[in-house]
């Protein structure tokens, strides 16, 4: 069975990452062909940069990047859930993609944003991130649209309004790695 990690890309007190990355796993669980797990970045907790090599020579010297490197290998895919931050992503994704290099080659992704604009911004700035890692970026993008202000039940009923996207990016996943095991 392939994994897929969805990577929780904010650290903040009180964030809503949380809410949404359960909410999508939840809605993802419903298949079964793919194994999805959370990937919570305040629990991995890297330090601003601290390998004084190139992520690309693979020689890492840290054991929380180490560490951080035999999680990743561990999955086929990824799902990148954060919110739009000053019209970016946030910096500790940037910082726990940037420890890697190799890691992320050829894995499919899927980014899913939040924010009073859906993070359309955030995504576009990604993307080139994903491009350049050489990641497989997936056809199906969530921009989901919530408020600071929402309450939690808000923001669920709003999060729900997502559900048929959540079904197509299921496929997406699907239909990739179907395609893998076919080459």
């Amino acid at each position: 069975m392939q994994k897929v990690g969805i990577v929780i890309g904010s650290v903040r007190p009180n964030r809503r990452s949380m809410q949404v990355a359960a909410w999508l796993k939840r809605q993802l669980q419903k298949e079964t062909k793919v194994q999805y797990d959370l990937i919570d970045l305040k629990k991995v907790d890297l330090p601003m940069m601290a390998e004084p090599h190139l992520p690309v020579t693979g020689l890492y010297t840290q054991q929380k990047t180490r560490a951080w490197s035999a999680l990743i290998q561990q999955y086929d895919g990824f799902i990148f859930v954060f919110p739009q931050y000053n019209w970016g992503y946030p910096a500790v994704l940037k910082n726990a993609i940037d420890y890697l290099a190799k890691e992320w080659q050829g894995k499919p992704v899927s980014l899913v944003t939040f924010g009073g604009h859906g993070g359309t911004q955030a995504q576009l700035a990604m993307k080139m991130v994903i491009a350049g890692l050489k990641m497989q970026a997936l056809p199906v993008n969530l921009q989901i649209d919530l408020l600071p202000a929402d309450s939690l039940a808000v923001a669920e009923r709003k999060l729900n309004s997502y559900n048929w996207q959540v079904e197509l990016l299921s496929e997406c996943f699907d239909k990739f790695f179907k395609q893998q095991r076919i080459k």
